[in-house]
């Protein structure tokens, strides 16, 4: 890391040059100058780190002097030192914009100097890579997978926790409903890592069968089991020196939590078929758009479990909360699907950027992403109208036709077109389905199954109706 630069002002010069000799045998870089005047020159003409200065002096005093360079070099950490040390002066100061400040000529001065000065350029540091972060967040994920993009107030903690967090080994939760873009946070928070040349491994725990996970994540040994004609590594193995994402972790099974709990303890595990203990080196993000403390209250989830996985919690918000990215995403999304299908469309018409700006979005950032690719495959003309949309944006989130209820369907119809309805809006997405409609993805995947007979018994293609196969 390069020598930090100091500018040191005072008008005493035996202050200044004892003040000088602390900081350079610190290791800093140390410039100085004996009034505000010559401090501003030596401002313009080089980059600084950290101007620490005298509050009076001659002339343009160090409470001038922050006012001059807040307006102009805002990114400048500033300290001010006093003789007189009241508490006006500080309050002053610190309101002001000082980063904090040193009472001159007590026997805690120099030690005192040291500690601020260092905590000082360590908050400077962090700032400056949470900007850089938000930016290549916003650049990298934004311009690639959407999502990403927020100026709303409710973003703001989200990407400034993202900085914060990516580069320790903390296990992160992240939390939200279902296409808020989850995923996006946890790729943030690899690649704003020291571990982004290593792997980012995902695995969906909502989309494989409870007798395939383990093998999943631990991997298994030749023989193992039916089927097992090779040692494989499991995803613990893949991600070693890299992320490991679990997504939806709320569905992984019960059998398999206290299994996964050991790893994360202990970073360590066995293959499925083997005694060999392998160690891992594993940063791990999990997803869930459940609420886990419900989960655990009802006996669903390992209390132990989700207190290990929640050592940072960062919560996104949905894009209902957070309408004002709507016009920013929907831009970004005609960009990517002109890129794509070889299109020209230059924009909106108002009149559909007001349709979806008043749309509730229940299916978030993801619904919105589906309809603007449908809008540029088939408009027919530059810009994008409302006629390029479905009805249902105009007609709110319910199912069409006031609300939503037709007499003489029954209760099982009615579930079922809400079913397909949802599936439809979200572009066959089970996982999102099934958030999305307050059930488990097994009893969706179980009510497709049941549709799906009742359709080939009534077209003739299976001979027995599925309440019949069931009993049987």
């Amino acid at each position: 890391m390069a020598t930090k630069r100091i500018l040191v002002v005072d008008d005493d010069s035996y202050v200044r040059g004892a003040t000088e000799e602390i900081l350079i045998r610190k290791g800093y870089n140390v410039d100085t100058a004996g009034d505000a005047g010559s401090a501003l020159r030596k401002l313009e003409d080089a980059d600084y780190d950290l101007l620490l200065s005298d509050i009076k002096m001659p002339g343009m005093s160090g409470l001038e002097l922050l006012e001059q360079v807040r307006n102009r070099w805002a990114d400048l950490t500033v300290i001010l030192m006093t003789a007189y040390g009241t508490i006006e002066d500080a309050v002053h100061a610190m309101r002001n914009g000082a980063y904090n400040y040193i009472q001159k000529g007590s026997e805690s001065t120099t030690e005192e100097m040291e500690i601020i000065v260092e905590q000082a350029l360590k908050m400077q540091e962090t700032e400056r890579e949470n900007r850089r972060l938000r930016s290549e967040l916003q650049g990298r994920y934004g311009d690639g997978d959407g999502g990403m993009i927020g100026k709303a107030a409710s973003m703001a903690p989200v990407f400034d926790l993202i900085g914060t967090v990516a580069e320790s080994r903390a296990t992160v939760l992240v939390t939200g409903e279902s296409g808020t873009g989850k995923e996006l946070v946890a790729k943030a928070l690899h690649y704003g890592s020291g571990r982004r040349t290593g792997a980012f491994i995902r695995l969906n725990c909502a989309a494989l069968p409870k007798d395939l996970m383990e093998s999943e994540l631990f991997g298994h040994e030749k023989g193992a089991f039916t089927g097992a004609h090779k040692q494989t590594r499991g995803r613990f193995e893949m991600a070693d020196g890299g992320t490991l994402l679990l997504d939806e972790i709320s569905e992984i099974d019960p059998a398999l939590q206290a299994k996964l709990l050991r790893v994360l303890q202990e970073r360590e595990f066995e293959r499925v078929g083997s005694t060999e203990t392998i160690k891992v080196d594993v940063r791990i993000v999990a997803t869930t758009n459940r609420d886990l403390q419900k989960e655990v209250e009802e006996g669903n989830f390992r209390e132990d479990l989700y207190y290990r996985l929640n050592v940072i919690e960062i919560s996104l918000p949905p894009l209902r909360e957070r309408i004002e990215d709507v016009t920013a995403l929907a831009h970004l999304f005609i960009e990517r699907y002109n890129e794509e299908n070889g299109k020209q469309i230059e924009g909106f018409e108002d009149e559909a950027l007001e349709l979806l700006t008043g749309y509730d979005w229940p299916g978030n950032v993801r619904e919105l992403e589906n309809y603007v690719e449908r809008a540029v495959v088939v408009a027919p003309g530059n810009r994008l109208t409302p006629a390029d949309f479905p009805r249902k944006l105009a007609q709110g989130p319910a199912l069409e036709g006031g609300d939503g209820l037709q007499v003489g369907l029954t209760v099982h119809e009615m579930e079922r077109r809400l079913i397909m309805k949802t599936l439809e809006s979200l572009a066959g997405n089970r996982t999102d389905a099934a958030a999305q409609l307050g059930i488990s993805t097994r009893t969706l995947r179980n009510k497709l199954h049941e549709y799906g007979a009742m359709d080939a018994f009534k077209s003739g293609q299976a001979p027995y109706p599925p309440e019949m196969i069931e009993s049987i």
